[in-house]
């Protein structure tokens, strides 16, 4: 594990808390068996990525942990944040109306090329970006989510005005990705680095697939758990 992964799960394990002060750089190099200029590249990541902020003849500090973010049958994006103690917020990046592709067609128990409906965003973390999404709906099954989403950026929200007043998780798959560059542009993070990609089903008391989706969690700051249920 590099440097600034291995003070990342110092970190998400709570080795250090925020408000905590890092070792020095020479502390840190000596434990690494590596020279102070190393030890300040991989500090600088986590500047970057917000987990901590360097104080001018103060040293640097711990601003925040990973994310802990629940995965179960009743995935709820406010709920998890607020859960953890951040405050949450989705910024809508874009809402189009398109063809469903087969893999789309397939999740949601439709036609390839029926209409959906997909909705871009982006979510963060008290102001910090920690995953882009797409969540696709069926506009067959659910003829006005297009102006349900345009009114709103929370997708429960949405769906209830849909008509859909409880849905509950019925599938998801986990895997590790690359940032294209558009990913890296919204997260801020480096093209290429390291991304979980989770792909989900959500369904509604009818358990008629209503939204298929996908989301890209930084890798660095948010930790995925997954319930007994999944």
């Amino acid at each position: 594990m590099s440097i600034a992964g291995t003070l990342r799960s110092d970190i998400s394990e709570g080795r250090y808390e925020p408000g905590d002060k890092m070792p020095t750089e020479a502390e840190l190099a000596a434990r690494f068996g590596v020279n102070r200029h190393t030890v300040r590249h991989a500090v600088s990541h986590l500047v970057d990525e917000g987990l901590v902020r360097s104080r001018r003849g103060a040293g640097t500090f711990v601003t925040a942990k990973p994310t802990d973010y629940p995965i179960g049958t009743r995935v709820r994006f406010h709920e998890n944040l607020l859960a953890a103690g951040r405050r949450p917020e989705k910024r809508i990046l874009q809402i189009e109306t398109r063809a469903a592709t087969p893999g789309e067609a397939k999740a949601l128990s439709i036609v390839a090329g029926d209409s959906v409906c997909a909705y871009h965003g982006l979510s963060l973390a008290d102001e910090l970006p920690i995953a882009v999404f797409e969540s696709v709906f069926p506009q067959t099954r659910l003829p006005n989510i297009v102006k349900a989403l345009s009114g709103t950026s929370s997708v429960t929200a949405a769906l209830r005005l849909a008509g859909v007043t409880d849905y509950t998780r019925a599938s998801t798959r986990l895997t590790a990705v690359l940032a294209n560059a558009t990913q890296a542009l919204h997260l801020q993070v480096k093209e290429g680095d390291p991304l979980l990609l989770s792909k989900g089903v959500n369904v509604g008391s009818d358990q008629m697939p209503v939204e298929y989706g996908r989301t890209w969690f930084s890798g660095d700051r948010v930790t995925l758990t997954l319930d007994h249920q999944v």
